[in-house]
């Protein structure tokens, strides 16, 4: 660890990437993410690494697939619509176990949208995106420090179960600026060996990377391994943060960008004598159904927040199963909720005690 240096979070991705062993990226210019694919091109070489420009995002994810086959820690990056077209090419991944990460700085949408943030890319994220049956694991930082720990975990996480892992932030985490203490960078030596790698085959069998299995059985039985490994994911990887919800009797669930606004929020409801917390996912998938089920049992209101019209939701509703009240305010276009418009939501679901005195 050394000083603390201020930088935007772009530039903040790229630079954890690098530390955490990345010796090739491929991308493809688009905004609110193009900084980090310049910082790439700037610094990747520098540390002895590849970058490319590809002709499209279809290209750049390929190019990820041919790295990872090859055995090196591979990244990629793009924006809402550039992740739809790599969505192929994520399921190829999955489908020959090939460890990737990519980020997303999302923006608004659908189609062409806007360059403004958004949160409507957690379906896309989520549930799967591409074809077929397969998960990535989907972390979701709400502060430029905290993207960077995530960005290193999520080249770790990828080489340990031989999976694609996307690091969801949105145009204000891409685009702001915070002070940052990286982490020193991981020594090649202690970096886990890839015996599936197409490395040559000297002195070993040869290896195949393959998604394409003609027998129904036996792509059935590849298929069952995988959800196996996908379950251990789900009993090892769930992570989040509970924020004032000891004695809360209702909780904001919100991921990202808006997670941190809605930190604001519980600070000026508790001065008025409302018992907020917060409680946000940091995976997204694995999603925290388990802390959302414990609170709802005690907790009356789950209000969910986002930048979307109402996507993770879902999920929190799939948690709560009606043990609690679960609305839900959105903001659509790009346009960010504020620590006060979030407020004026929750207060509509405060009851008064006039005798004692107290919200609740």
């Amino acid at each position: 660890m050394g000083e603390k240096i201020l930088i935007a979070g772009n530039d903040a991705i790229a630079e954890a990437g690098i530390r955490a062993g990345c010796r090739s990226y491929f991308g493809y210019p688009i905004t609110p993410q193009n900084e980090l694919l310049e910082y790439m091109s700037a610094h990747m070489p520098k540390a002895g690494g590849a970058f490319v420009q590809a002709e499209s995002e279809i290209g750049a994810i390929y190019m990820c697939y041919g790295a990872s086959a090859a055995g090196g820690r591979t990244m990629t990056s793009s924006s809402s619509p550039g992740i739809s077209l790599k969505l192929e090419g994520i399921s190829y991944l999955a489908g020959c176990d090939l460890p990737c990460v990519i980020v997303n700085v999302a923006r608004g949408g659908p189609g062409l949208g806007n360059i403004a943030p958004a949160q409507g890319d957690y379906f896309q994220a989520t549930k799967g995106g591409g074809h077929g049956d397969y998960r990535m694991v989907v972390l979701a930082p709400a502060t430029i420090p905290e993207a960077t720990e995530l960005t290193m975990l999520a080249f770790d996480l990828a080489d340990k179960y031989w999976t694609p892992v996307l690091v969801l932030v949105d145009g204000v985490l891409g685009q702001m600026m915070e002070p940052v203490e990286f982490c020193e960078p991981v020594d090649p030596t202690t970096l886990p060996l890839k015996p599936w790698a197409l490395t040559g085959a000297q002195g070993r069998p040869r290896n195949i990377v393959t998604s394409f299995f003609l027998d129904p059985h036996e792509l059935s039985e590849i298929n069952l391994k995988r959800q196996d490994r996908y379950r251990r994911i789900e009993a090892q990887e769930v992570r989040y943060e509970e924020f004032e919800t000891g004695d809360a009797t209702i909780v904001i669930a919100a991921y990202g960008t808006v997670a941190r606004i809605a930190k604001t929020t519980v600070k000026l409801a508790r001065n008025e004598g409302i018992k907020l917390g917060l409680l946000r996912p940091i995976t997204l998938w694995p999603f925290p159904y388990a802390p959302f089920r414990a609170l709802s049992n005690r907790v009356k209101t789950i209000l969910t927040v986002e930048m979307s019209a109402g996507q993770m939701v879902e999920d929190v509703r799939l948690a709560v199963a009606e043990r609690a009240e679960t609305p839900f305010y959105g903001e659509l276009g790009g346009i960010v909720p504020t620590p006060r418009g979030i407020l004026r939501e929750v207060r509509k679901y405060v009851s008064y005690d006039a005798e004692n005195g107290q919200s609740f």
